[in-house]
Order: structure tokens, then sequence, then C-alpha cells
């Protein structure tokens, strides 16, 4: 773990994401910095042509750039040329955040049932309940004031932040990551209306099942389900602010941005983009690769993949933009069409 230190050379970084050196390689670097803000010992990063303009004036010791990227004009300053920047910077900064790895132990407030199963190299913080029949794996981290409830299982190397809840028979992969507040295993929106118009609650006796490489943002909500299980797939990436019904599927590798809502018993496919504040109505089934835009409201199934949607209710993206450039310009229409009118008028008197 050459980072532990964060002292190490840009010929060793350079070394450790692929990349190749263009300056200094025995420059030592302390830290990742925002290239705004980056100053002596710090190495940044250049994706985006909107922050060449930043290169004249900062003080970082190292940048990490595209292969493609022209360095002649910074004979000064020393780059780091690799393939993928953002993969280069993603390796990066796993790194750094190796030294934020708690140690493994168990803390003497934490309360865990007779029952339950604790694997190796297990770090449990304050005040963590843990209860019966409830099993962790090896590596995992649990922070403080975390429940883990019954006959629940945390898969190998998951990580999970103060606060969270996981409710009875709840199952989390491996290498999952769960941040602070988010609640797992809720009771899904189930009840039944009675003649005198009150509600019956539908108990919810299924379960949720998060499976390997998911990361939930905080303060997330999952519901269970009422049967069977709410699914969270392979690899998908959660923000924060999500709410999550009952019986939903979300495929492999889907990305969901903050305050999306998605109602009970929809299927989102694999390799989807659902952006910020979109909500989606229940019993829907959402193809592979479809993309929402921001506060798209979904009312009906897509069945072909790879397809992008937008508005509310959202309608196929480029015949949305079709329409608002109609829409913005409605007033403008309107006046010309009453200015039109009171010529056919005028004409129809003088006839």
């Amino acid at each position: 773990m050459l980072f532990l230190h964060m002292q190490i050379t840009v010929q060793k970084i350079a070394d450790t994401v692929g990349g190749k050196v263009v300056g200094n390689s025995n420059a030592i670097i302390y830290r990742p910095s925002k290239i705004e803000e980056a100053t002596s010992g710090s190495i940044t990063f250049i994706a985006h042509q909107k922050y060449i303009p930043f290169l004249s004036s900062s003080e970082a010791s190292a940048y990490i750039v595209d292969d493609s990227f022209s360095v002649e004009e910074y004979t000064s300053k020393t780059f780091i040329k690799v393939e993928n920047v953002y993969a280069a910077i993603s390796q990066l900064l796993a790194i750094y955040d190796a030294k934020n790895k708690q140690k493994s132990g168990i803390a003497s407030s934490a309360v865990i049932a007779p029952s339950a199963s604790i694997g190796h190299n297990v770090s449990i913080g304050e005040y963590v309940v843990i209860e019966e029949d409830a099993i962790i794996e090896d590596n995992v981290i649990i922070l403080a004031n975390t429940f883990v409830g019954a006959s629940a299982n945390v898969g190998y190397n998951t990580k999970i932040y103060s606060g969270v809840q996981i409710y009875h028979d709840c199952k989390i992969g491996s290498s999952c990551i769960i941040h602070a507040n988010t609640v797992i295993g809720s009771d899904g929106f189930g009840f039944a209306k009675q003649e005198d118009g009150s509600y019956s609650k539908i108990a919810q006796v299924g379960n949720v099942v998060i499976e390997d490489n998911v990361e939930i943002g905080a303060g997330c909500t999952i519901d269970r389900a009422t049967m069977g299980s709410t699914y969270i797939k392979r690899g998908v990436k959660l923000d924060n602010l999500i709410h999550i019904a009952h019986n939903v599927i979300i495929g492999e590798n889907t990305v969901i941005a903050a305050q999306v809502g998605i109602a009970g018993s929809t299927k989102i496919g694999a390799n989807c983009m659902i952006g910020g504040q979109v909500g989606i109505v229940g019993h829907l089934e959402i193809a592979d690769h479809t993309i929402f835009q921001a506060k798209s409201g979904m009312t009906k199934s897509v069945k072909e993949k790879g397809t992008k949607w937008y508005g509310y209710p959202a309608i196929e993206y480029n015949n949305y933009l079709r329409s608002f450039a109609i829409f913005k310009n409605l007033q403008k229409y309107v006046d010309r069409i009453k200015t039109l009118e009171a010529k056919i008028k005028n004409i129809e008197r003088k006839d």
C-alpha cells in the first residue's frame, strides 16, 4: 500500500495507474486536490477542456491527463499521461482512501446476539445492534449506531456507515457500500381499503436482496417485498435520498441520481441511467440501456433498448426537444394567430 504515508513520487503513481511521466518523475506527492485548489505537493487531473485555463496559475506538482493532451507549452510542469483519466483518478483515490479503513475489532458498547455469526477481521462500531441469527461475513466494517436485524446477512468486504438500518431477513452482497441513515427492508406501502373507508395493513413478508458491488447513498429507503424480494442487482449505484418501493427490481450496473422515486413492482433493466428527481410509476418494465433525463415522469413501459426520455409525462428525448422548441415560443405563436385572425376578419368585412 504505497500511499498510506501520503508521500509518493510521481513515477510510482504513474506505475500504479499505468501512465507515462512527462516532466519531473521524482517530484513528491502528498495529496490529491482539485485543480482550482491545488498547491505544491498536490496531484490533480484535467479531464475536460474547461479546466485547461487553470493550468497557467496552478501550483500542483503533477497533473493526470489524457494521452492526447498537448503538454509542449507547459514545459515547467509535470504530467502523467494515461489512456483514461477518470479510471486513473478512481484508482488513485481508492488507494488514498485505504488510509481511512477502520481497524478490526468490536466496540464494547455493541450488542450482538449469541446466535449471530461474526466473521474474521470484522470491525463493529459503538452502539451497533446485531440481532439473532444475523450473519456478518469476513472483512465487514459496520460503523456506529447501525442496526442489523434478525437473520440478515452482510456480505464479505462490505462497509456500512453510521445509522444504517438493515431489517430482518435482508441480504447484502459482497464489496457493497451503504451510506449513513439508509433504511433497507422497511415495509412496502401496502394497504387494503375497507368498506368504512379505513385502510387495513397488508403484511410485507418478503425481503430486500442487494447483490455484490452495489453502492447506496445516504438517506435512501428500499422497501421489502410484499412477497418474494426487492432486488438491487450487481453493480448498481444509487445516489442520496432515493426511494425504491416493494418488489422493484433494479438491473445490473444501473445508476440512479438523487431524489428518484420508483413505485412498486417496476422492473428497471441493466445499464440504465436515471437522472435526479425522476418519478416512475408502478408495474412498468424498463428496457436495458434506457436513459431518463432529470425530473422526468415515466408513466408507461419502455420496450426498446437504448432509448432516451424526457419531460412529464415523459416522451422520447428528441421529440421532447422539438416540442419544447415550440412550447417555449407558444405565446409568440398565439399572438401571431390572433393577428392573422384579425386580418381575416378585416378582409371578410371588406367582402
